[in-house]
């Protein structure tokens, strides 16, 4: 009877003695706080990353040239504008993405490869990419600008200065392309503000008259449709 007692009264011992280990893997590590930082940081940056390593620059770019030009100043609206660009840059970069999706996301689900080396495959599709519309000029500039030796080949070059190479000949593109849209409703202006001064209608803005001029002109040649066919074959 004691010896029954004893066993009851000893029983209780053994839970306490799994609270440190269950405690251990209950209590966060050093590293999650970073962790959290470093997942918070990269979705604020988020959006400028997509502006940097996507078409999306020189498209807005030139949405933003070709309102101004057609003297529309909130039509159509910048989230429509920007979902149109979102929309684009999806399509455009389909290819890229499934390449990514093949060299590094399906081994890395399939565990073949860690996450460093993951992350260093899928920079590999992106950075041809960028290399394939970043200037010479351009790159040569950051190359010179952080004092690295010249690379035997494009390949070779660090995605700090890729990324901002790329970012100067996307601008470049959407000016220049933005300049030869404004070109014509330029035209439609200086025609309709010579016309109204000749015939006494000072009091009348000419841009009263040239900008329903040139929206219906932009209709008429299916503006949107031959816009969009012109930026995608730019690519």
């Amino acid at each position: 009877m004691v010896a029954a007692l004893a066993r009851m009264q000893a029983a209780p011992a053994a839970p306490v003695a799994l609270l440190p280990d269950l405690n251990s893997h209950l209590r966060p590590s050093d590293s999650t706080p970073w962790t959290i930082l470093f997942v918070l940081t990269l979705i604020t940056l988020l959006p400028a990353i997509l502006m940097c390593m996507t078409p999306l620059v020189r498209l807005m770019v030139v949405f933003h040239f070709l309102r101004q030009a057609l003297g529309t100043q909130t039509a159509p609206s910048n989230p429509t504008l920007l979902g149109l660009g979102l929309m684009m840059t999806w399509f455009l970069m389909t290819p890229v993405l499934a390449q990514v999706d093949q060299q590094a996301v399906e081994p890395f689900r399939a565990g073949q490869i860690s996450g460093w080396d993951a992350i260093d495959r899928g920079a590999q599709p992106v950075k041809r990419y960028l290399l394939r519309y970043a200037r010479e000029k351009d790159l040569a500039l950051f190359v010179s600008a952080g004092q690295l030796p010249q690379p035997n080949r494009p390949d070779d070059l660090p995605m700090r200065v890729v990324l901002p190479a790329y970012i100067l000949s996307e601008l470049k593109a959407g000016f220049a392309i933005g300049a030869v849209l404004f070109l014509p409703f330029l035209l439609i202006d200086l025609v309709t503000a010579a016309i109204t001064t000749s015939i006494g209608m000072f009091q009348l803005p000419p841009v009263v008259v040239s900008t329903p001029l040139k929206i219906l002109l932009f209709v008429m040649v299916d503006g949107w449709n031959l816009l969009a066919g012109s930026l995608l074959k730019s690519f």
